[in-house]
Order: structure tokens, then sequence, then C-alpha cells
């Protein structure tokens, strides 16, 4: 008897966001359970990195790795080498120091670096007062990691998006359309995604309300202000924990990112202050609106 064909969504409130996950199986039963776990390695990277939760491995270092050596989990120390390599390979443009300190809290070379990475997955800071801030990048390792759930559950295709942050998994192709930044509902660019991971980040807007959009919460470290050189960037890349942090360096620094982009097997769309749409060579998405 032929295997039949099962399609599954699920959608959660995590990371202050919803976490959608779409998955194709042959097994539905095998399919519900490889959701629930992407779904509890999402809660995971949460719990670890929340910036508010006093218990979470972000919470703990602020409060006592100027003083001592912090154990944190792999996942956190695996995220706090990226971030430390993005901050080094931008120059500071990427920063987890609270928005709070700017200029002070880049981690801008050998001799002058906040936080050290220690053997056994500690972790130390060398600055009084520093604090670190990872949601400029959590929340794309939280889409790694359901993905790799479900690999591991053996699901033959599937899509996690975290507002915005995605990837997928599978030979499925999937279509996704990304949101113009200068009209909220409008369609900029439409993607055809295959193992693939993407990120978007943009000025803020609230439908509910009004379609004029506002600042961005992505803040330039060298003025501590929403970035203004760019409107909205998009950024495809083999991991979305690394599409969710240069999205923030391509937002602060535009044109300027391309060589971050290469060293990391990027490529990127942005919207430039004056409207302007400029993508990378190797961009593959389908422009909806070049005007």
């Amino acid at each position: 008897m032929p295997a039949t064909s099962a399609s599954l969504r699920r959608a959660r409130p995590l990371l202050g966001t919803f976490v959608e996950i779409h998955v194709d199986d042959t097994r539905p039963h095998g399919a519900e359970q490889a959701v629930e776990a992407a779904f509890a390695a999402v809660a995971e990277v949460h719990r670890l990195m929340s910036f508010y939760d006093p218990d979470s491995d972000v919470s703990r270092l602020n409060r006592e790795a100027f003083s001592r050596a912090v154990p944190v989990h792999p996942w956190t120390y695996k995220v706090l080498q990226t971030a430390v390599d993005m901050v080094r390979l931008s120059q500071g443009a990427f920063d987890i120091g609270v928005a709070c300190q700017p200029q002070r809290s880049r981690v801008v070379g050998r001799e002058d670096r906040a936080i050290e990475l220690l053997a056994e997955h500690h972790v130390r800071f060398h600055r009084a007062g520093y604090k670190i801030d990872l949601g400029g990048i959590a929340k794309g390792f939280a889409v790694d990691c359901a993905i790799e759930a479900l690999r591991r559950c053996e699901i033959a295709a599937a899509l996690v998006n975290a507002g915005g942050d995605l990837a997928t998994s599978g030979p499925r192709e999937r279509t996704v359309d990304i949101r113009d930044p200068r009209s909220p509902l409008g369609v900029l660019c439409q993607m055809q995604l295959r193992d693939q991971a993407m990120a978007s980040s943009a000025r803020r807007f609230d439908l509910f309300r009004s379609t004029e959009t506002t600042n961005t919460a992505v803040v330039d470290p060298a003025t501590g202000r929403p970035a203004k050189q760019v409107l909205g960037a998009t950024v495809c890349a083999p991991t979305c924990m690394v599409a969710d942090a240069l999205t923030k360096i391509v937002m602060i620094t535009g044109e300027a990112a391309a060589g971050q982009l290469t060293r990391f097997g990027a490529s990127a769309m942005l919207v430039a202050a004056n409207g302007e749409i400029l993508t990378t060579p190797d961009w593959q998405g389908d422009l909806q609106h070049a005007a």
C-alpha cells in the first residue's frame, strides 16, 4: 500500500514573535513528534539566551562574568563565538553590547577585547559593567536548531520561520515573499529557497495603527541611534544565525558590508535611504517592484 503524504503546520509564540514550523512527511505521527522536538529546541534557545530571564545564561553572564569565569551551555558558547567573530570582522558594526554602551562595548581587537571565551564553555568579561544582548543573532540560531531537530527526526522537507528569520531543509523549493520596507503592504522581492536560510531587518511598523514605518530597532553602535543608511535588508546565507547577524551589519554599513557577505558565503538585497534597491551579484531573488 503506498504511503500517504502528510503536511503539518504549527505556530507558537516564542522568541518575542510567532515561530511557524511547516513539515512535509509520509508519517503523520512522526511529523507531529518532530515538530514538538523542533519547538523544544527553540524554547531552549529562548531559555538560555533571553536578556530578561534572570536565570538565562545571558543574565548570569551580565551579573557575574566580570568577577569570575562563568560556565554556559554549549549553544550559548557557539553563538558567542560567532558574535565575537562578527564584531571583529565588521569592526564593531555588529555589537552585542547593550545599546546604552555605544562605542565602549565594541570588541575592537585582541588587546581590547571585552569578552574572553575560555575552555570548557566558560566565559569571562574584561570590563566592569559590560552587558550583552544576543537578540541580534539568537533568533537565527534558534531557527537553525529547529531545522537540525527536524533533520534528526528524518523529516524529508521543512520550513521554520521566526518572524522573518527562516530556513528550509529538504529538496522542495519554497516561495518566500519579502516585504517592501518602504510600504509594508507591498512585496518587494520573491525568493525560491531550497536548503537555505534567510533573514530580514527593516524599519518597524504596526499595521493595526498605520501603514507608515518608524525607525528600525537596529542600533548603530557608533552613535547609539537607530541605523539610518538602509531602510531594509535581506540576507541569504548557509545558516540562519549568520544571516540574522549579517542583516544588522548591512543595515548599519550598507554596501560596505560586501566583504563580510563574501566571507560568510552570503548574498543580500538592501533598500537604501534614498529608495535605491541594491543587490549583490549572486542575489537570486525576483524583484517585484524595482522602481
